[in-house]
């Protein structure tokens, strides 16, 4: 069975602090998706898109961080869902400010084509002191019915190799990660989009803001590092069709038919640290692969 799909990067720009015309061009730009390629089936907005920030130095209204973060599941995800609904589509919409209590996290959300919420991230790595939000508590997957399993990650996430290892480790094939750089550490971050699926041999798929100073450059990587698209500074649509076979390939096979790195941390984990010596070959990734030693070898 084919487990090929179609995945759009989606490079765009809100308007800053408006949230309602940010949503209506949310849905516009899916529709104009859905409408002028078909063949696609899984959308990925930058983070915080929907909550409608500007640029790096822009000063927000007072108070406007508290006043846009919404409950999840609520008003907002059903608004979503109802857009995924008419397209048909998954649709990561980014992520927004979520309240819970007196908490406000980043939380990325995921909708299925028939308009469920399938799927909430709570940022583990906020970034500080620049981010004033919760660092959240739990790592997140969620699957496509016959294609595979997904992991979320949002920006920051991506500096901590531990959050796409772990990720990987519960059966990922693809990371999802929804990021906001407007600032020069953007060219670090595709070197760790890239760092992060060759080490966990998966595909990433990193979109960005576009059209705002220190933007763009979203990135998708297949699971030996190669680039598959890349986008310029503007607004865009990044495509591609991938098979979440060639995760499997590699795992099996190793990067470049070399580095079986999956076979090794299940079969012959570093003896000297802890996660890889306690329980870490029943992570969900290693019941598929066979064995580390290539038949034919003593």
């Amino acid at each position: 069975m084919s487990r090929i799909i179609g995945v759009v990067g989606v490079q765009v720009a809100p308007h800053p602090y408006d949230v309602e015309a940010t949503f209506a061009k949310f849905a516009r730009e899916t529709h104009r998706l859905a409408a002028s390629f078909p063949g696609f089936d899984l959308y990925v907005f930058p983070e915080l898109y929907l909550s409608a920030l500007g640029s790096f130095g822009d000063d927000p209204p007072s108070g406007y961080l508290a006043r846009v973060a919404e409950t999840i599941p609520g008003p907002l995800t059903e608004r979503v869902g109802a857009v995924a609904r008419d397209v048909g589509k998954w649709i990561v919409a980014g992520s927004i400010y979520e309240r819970d209590g007196d908490d406000v996290y980043n939380t990325a959300i995921v909708v299925s084509p028939s308009g469920d919420l399938v799927a909430a991230y709570r940022k583990l790595f906020p970034w500080m002191p620049y981010e004033p939000t919760t660092p959240g508590d739990r790592y997140v997957t969620f699957d496509i019915p016959d294609i595979g399993r997904f992991g979320l990650a949002i920006c920051y996430d991506g500096w901590v190799p531990e959050i796409p290892r772990t990720l990987a480790w519960m059966g990922a094939e693809v990371i999802v990660q929804p990021t906001a750089t407007r600032t020069v550490d953007r060219e670090q971050e595709l070197v760790l989009a890239r760092a992060n699926s060759i080490a966990n041999q998966v595909f990433v798929v990193n979109p960005n803001n576009g059209a705002q100073f220190g933007a763009g450059r979203s990135i998708i990587v297949d699971p030996e590092g190669r680039v598959l698209a890349l986008g310029g500074s503007g607004e865009e649509f990044l495509t591609q069709m991938i098979d979440l076979d060639v995760a499997k390939t590699t795992r099996e096979h190793g990067t470049a038919g070399l580095n079986p790195l999956w076979k090794q941390l299940r079969d012959a984990p570093p003896p000297l640290v802890g996660p890889y010596r306690d329980g870490f070959a029943a992570g969900d990734v290693m019941a598929g692969l066979g064995n580390l030693r290539p038949r034919g070898r003593s």
